[in-house]
């Protein structure tokens, strides 16, 4: 029963704060021109944004509600996974580095690779493809689609 309780404060507390994060961002959003869909302003993609995280923090939080037992025995006390952690951790500084001093191409592998390397089902080779997918896709959509401004390697 305590989970339960547990279960049900974790939700209700994450979808106020994803309510109260979208709110901010959809009113400091509302301060810049938002223009209509056809000639969108700088606010318009916050503000937006703001609104659908509005939307899925009520949702969040009024699923804390429908929590069942079979929820709670589910979500019993597992130790924490430290891999997973230091993975994760080890991903995003790995592209902040890489990015900046080896260009897009190695920086999203990396990111992907080791981050994929936190799940233990994951194997070495797994991680590789799934590294070599992701970045073929972030670069035909950020690079050569968006045109962002890192390039896809670089020397320094």
């Amino acid at each position: 029963m305590q989970l339960i309780k547990s279960r049900f404060r974790k939700d209700h507390l994450g979808g106020l704060l994803a309510v109260v994060g979208g709110l901010s961002a959809a009113y400091q959003g509302s301060t810049y021109d938002i223009g209509s869909l056809e000639h969108m302003g700088p606010g318009f993609f916050p503000t937006a944004l703001g609104i659908l995280l509005a939307i899925c923090g009520l949702a969040i939080g009024f699923s804390g509600e429908t929590a069942s037992a079979e929820l709670g025995k589910e979500h019993a006390s597992k130790p924490i996974n430290w891999r997973a952690w230091g993975c994760i951790i080890a991903a995003v500084a790995s592209f902040v580095v890489l990015g900046q001093h080896a260009g897009l191409g190695p920086a999203t592998f990396a990111i992907v690779f080791i981050a994929a390397l936190g799940d233990r089902g994951n194997t070495l080779k797994s991680a590789a493809v799934l590294g070599v997918v992701a970045t073929a896709i972030c670069v035909i959509v950020f690079w050569w689609a968006l045109k962002i401004q890192l390039p896809l390697f670089a020397l320094s």
